[in-house]
């Protein structure tokens, strides 16, 4: 067949693909070029051009770079971290050095928060650097980190609390004056998802007590509990004095309980009933029996003692209970956090665990009552994340731990403050460096091509424009707002005129 022929059973045929701006290639031996010519010389209307592509999002699905949920943070520079060049470094990179042991540790998949992965590489770094000089440790953190500023969204400040580790006297059997039991965790205690003798059960989410091989009914609260529901089964470690003194071991999640042959027994939060923690101290403050200015442990602990009855009715407005496990720990080290290694009195600090990552230093900066209650002490110190807790709740919230005895007791109990929260984040996750790679959206469009093009609702047809006589005549009306501008519609594909039919010599049909 010759070119002109192959070139007029094209366009008889392929038209629409041709109008609609395709060029087909095949069998033909002439060029779309060639065709694009002999195409005008036929035809008064020119072919349309090829549709436009769908518009780019203005935000394309890539991962943020960084994201805590419910958080609001602002990148910071060092000079702008108030009360950082005071600080001991020294002994935050001691505390810091320590939460990397487990975190080389690790193996397999890291877990999905938005840290998660990004400490083992300044953890590397610290793993071959015995430091003894603040200054050089001062200089690690700036090397590896950038501060981020970090509170609940729509609130300007962090709030922090503290804790310690009660010491209290004891005894390993149950006499007149020592008749209130240390439980550890019962058998029949049941986690979904966890083997009953599992090492770490959350502290979170419903618990349950397995009846038999099937049944799963709500385990027992703190009023059946302390009525004996599970006495007598041998899972009392030891026995003290005052139910207040378990109560306030419960709170904090560990003690020391010392046994008047000087022996010492060591216990650390090892399950809880599954119910939610009420704060006592909340329940008092609601009820007008102590001021919330003047709230502290050391309230609630002379107004239990002075008020038995009344005691035992708040000790059950709390139906959470925590059970104990007992720990290889001499005197001379501090309780086990919830990252499994000793925490560090004034430097380690509990966090919300679903939203952090153990290992993460945090700069705490404000002003607290740490010499008396009326006092206000500086406070600007970078702080570990070692330990989580029921009620600390939230990405800028934290219980600071202060060691053990009856001083770090009294401070940590008067403690109810908002501070300022920096967090520090590894170099490899910087928010204002990896965000930078994300595309800037579209400009807004002016007020005035808002109005020409106002955005409707598709569902309820088009919006009636308000006339000089006043405004749309219905509430329904669409009011224009800023919104993106409309692209201008695609031009009618227009159908090419008809080609006069041509007598055309029969010639025998070939194989191609």
């Amino acid at each position: 067949m010759a070119p002109e022929a192959r070139i007029k059973v094209f366009l008889k045929t392929g038209a629409t693909a041709l109008c609609a701006g395709v060029v087909v290639l095949s069998s033909f031996s002439l060029g779309a070029e060639a065709a694009r010519r002999h195409y005008r010389s036929h035809h008064h209307h020119p072919p349309q051009l090829a549709a436009a592509p769908p518009r780019a999002l203005p935000y394309p699905q890539l991962p943020l770079p960084f994201e805590i949920p419910g958080a609001q943070y602002l990148p910071l520079a060092w000079a702008d971290v108030k009360g950082w060049s005071d600080d001991n470094h020294l002994a935050a990179y001691k505390t810091f050095r320590a939460s990397c042991k487990p975190i080389n540790a690790q193996t397999g998949a890291a877990e999905p928060k938005a840290l998660a992965g990004s400490l083992s590489e300044p953890c590397r770094a610290a793993k071959s650097l015995e430091l003894t000089d603040d200054a050089k440790a001062k200089t690690f953190f700036e090397e590896n980190f950038a501060p981020l500023r970090i509170s609940r969204l729509g609130e300007p400040d962090g709030f922090v609390t503290g804790y310690y580790e009660p010491v209290l006297e004891g005894s390993r059997t149950q006499t007149e004056v020592y008749n209130v039991p240390v439980y550890r965790r019962p058998s029949n205690l049941f986690v979904r998802g966890y083997k009953q003798d599992s090492v770490s059960l959350p502290n979170k989410g419903p618990v349950y007590r397995k009846i038999g091989r099937r049944k799963l009914v709500p385990y027992y609260d703190r009023g059946e509990i302390e009525d004996g529901k599970i006495a007598g089964r041998g899972l009392e470690i030891a026995w003290l004095k005052d139910p207040t003194d378990l109560l306030f071991a419960q709170i904090q999640g560990s003690a020391r309980i010392k046994f008047d042959d000087g022996g010492t027994v060591r216990l650390n939060y090892d399950a809880y009933n599954g119910y939610p923690y009420t704060a006592v101290g909340r329940v008092l403050i609601e009820r007008g029996i102590i001021p919330k200015e003047e709230m502290s442990m050391q309230k609630i602990r002379e107004w239990m003692t002075q008020n038995p009855d009344g005691a035992k009715e708040l000790r059950r407005a709390n139906r959470a209970y925590i059970f104990f496990r007992e720990v290889n720990l001499s005197d001379k080290e501090e309780a086990v956090g919830a990252q499994g290694i000793p925490l560090t009195a004034g430097r380690s600090i509990a966090v919300d665990k679903s939203l952090h990552v153990y290992g993460t230093p945090f700069f705490i900066e404000g002003e607290l009552p740490i010499e008396s209650e009326r006092s206000k002490t500086p406070f600007h110190r970078l702080m570990i994340a070692q330990d989580t807790g029921s009620a600390i709740i939230g990405p800028a919230r934290a219980d600071l731990f202060f060691g053990a005895g009856a001083d770090a007791g009294r401070v940590s109990g008067r403690l109810r403050h908002p501070m300022h929260f920096v967090m520090l984040v590894p170099k490899g996750l910087d928010p204002s460096v990896r965000g930078a790679r994300l595309p800037v959206p579209d400009p807004r469009p002016s007020e005035k091509i808002a109005k020409l093009f106002p955005q409707t609702d598709p569902g309820k047809g088009t919006a009636k424009p308000a006339t000089a006589a006043g405004p749309a005549e219905t509430k329904s009306d669409t009011v224009a707002i800023a919104g993106p501008v409309p692209l201008p519609a695609p031009r009618p594909v227009i159908e090419p005129a008809s080609e006069p039919q041509r007598p055309v010599k029969k010639r025998p049909h070939r194989q191609q």
